[in-house]
């Protein structure tokens, strides 16, 4: 099957040849016949299976005629490097057809926005919160909407978005196509699906499990030694663009100096970056500025980057949904790709449901010529505070803050503190939290004082 027999108009078709698609891949021949005939569609597929153009095509053909310079339709992402991706996607598929598209997401200025909305935008790719505060400034009319796209949903519920989701939903006309996209589907998205989708047909895709061109290996090592390890599976590995993962924003940004100090083309993407340091640091990977780009988890489904032969993952994810979506930045298009990870004794349990979903066990490799006894422990500055060891750091309490919600969660770090934690979707901060005795101590000082 290819592209032509969906009878696209000549400006589509000439962006599909363009941006160099060739035969659809699964979920776009199952699911772009059916967004064209109008039906609501529930697509159940992981990242890299090239949903986006399973979506994005059928509404530019729909919006080549009829009104324009109004919103007709709504995009709805978690991250704003996923909206800019969609984004994206509909201008390179899409230059040969006059329709615009406006993204819309935090981080930046609401002014260009704004201007944007006022021009008249036929389609808007938003992300929640920043999507309601253009409403509330009565930016943006959403009354005409035709089509509705929920993308990455089981993402959005992580982050906190459900309730932002159901007040976007009110704005929004009853009569509409909607179009709703999960890897996977928990409770929460279930019931959300079943009350905005009308009689809808079902696009599954390898539900839950990673793409089959991704080959995986696990690589145990102790913490201490897996920047060594990096290092030195670099040097024996061929590889082209290799994406790595850390669990913190700060390790994030420390691995990467350690491997721009080893003369590699690296740049870090983490929460602690404008927006235009985020993109430029995608860009730059996208373009070959960069070989490697060392991530956290909010990038994870936000890079749409073809040619990336490796992830590996520094630190093992905290769920499999996590690990599906981090892999899955490889082995794109039907193309192959390696995942490494590197384990300790507290990843088996992870391990074991990892291995459940693939439904095979995950060879265990070590890397020749590597000498594992030399254990020396990263430097302080890298597993805690500056100068000091985690063993020598006093126990302290932290606060961590999200964006996005207010849902308090207590959870446990490594060393024994019990922070707050407050879940809002974003990547985690913390922040030192004075104690009671502290907090009289202070108090009773600036009573002194004289303001």
């Amino acid at each position: 099957m290819n592209f032509e027999q969906f009878s696209f108009e000549p400006g589509i078709v000439a962006g599909i040849r363009t941006a160099g698609y060739t035969t659809p891949t699964p979920i776009q021949e199952k699911a772009i016949p059916l967004v064209l005939a109008g039906r609501d569609v529930l697509g159940l597929a992981q990242t890299g299976t090239g949903k986006t153009a399973a979506f994005v095509l059928p509404i530019l053909q729909r919006l080549a005629t009829g009104p324009s310079r109004r919103t007709r339709a709504l995009i709805v992402a978690p991250t704003r490097e996923l909206a800019e991706q969609i984004h994206q996607t509909i201008i390179d598929l899409g230059k040969g057809v006059r329709v615009k598209s406006v993204s819309i997401y935090g981080g930046v200025g609401k002014g260009p926005q704004a201007s944007a909305l006022r021009r008249g935008a036929e389609i808007v790719v938003a992300c929640p919160g920043r999507l309601l505060d253009h409403i509330g400034d009565g930016g943006v009319d959403l009354s005409h909407v035709e089509v509705l796209v929920l993308d990455e949903a089981d993402r959005m519920c992580d982050m906190g978005f459900l309730p932002d989701i159901r007040l976007i939903l009110k704005h929004l006309p009853a009569q509409r196509q909607t179009l709703f996209f999960s890897a996977t589907m928990p409770k929460d998205i279930r019931s959300l699906a079943s009350s905005i989708l009308k009689n809808p047909a079902t696009v599954q895709i390898g539900m839950n499990a990673p793409v089959e061109t991704v080959s995986h290996a696990l690589y145990p090592t102790p913490d201490g030694l897996k920047t060594k390890l990096l290092l030195a599976m670099l040097k024996q590995t061929v590889t082209g663009r290799v994406l790595i993962f850390t669990r913190t924003k700060h390790r994030a940004k420390n691995l990467a100096q350690d491997l721009e100090k080893h003369s590699y083309r690296v740049s870090a993407l983490q929460g602690n970056m404008t927006q235009n340091r985020r993109q430029d640091a995608i860009n730059g990977f996208r373009d070959g500025k960069y070989d490697i780009l060392v991530a956290t988890d909010i990038a994870s489904r936000g890079i749409d980057v073809q040619e990336i032969s490796h992830v590996i993952n520094f630190d093992m994810p905290n769920t499999v949904d996590a690990y599906t979506h981090r892999i899955g930045r490889t082995g794109r298009a039907s193309q192959t790709g390696e995942a490494f990870t590197f384990t300790g004794q507290a990843d088996e349990t992870m391990v074991r449901e990892i291995e459940q979903v693939l439904g095979a066990r995950i060879e265990r490799r070590k890397l020749p010529d590597f000498d594992y006894s030399s254990f020396a422990s990263e430097s302080p500055a890298r597993q805690g505070r500056p100068g000091r060891t985690r063993e020598q750091q006093s126990p302290r309490t932290y606060s961590r803050t999200r964006k996005g919600s207010d849902r308090v969660v207590n959870a446990r770090e490594p060393s024994g503190q019990q922070p707050a934690r407050r879940h809002t979707g974003g990547e985690s901060s913390y922040a030192p939290v004075r104690r009671p005795q502290q907090r009289r101590q202070f108090a009773a000082s600036s009573a002194k004082r004289t303001w």
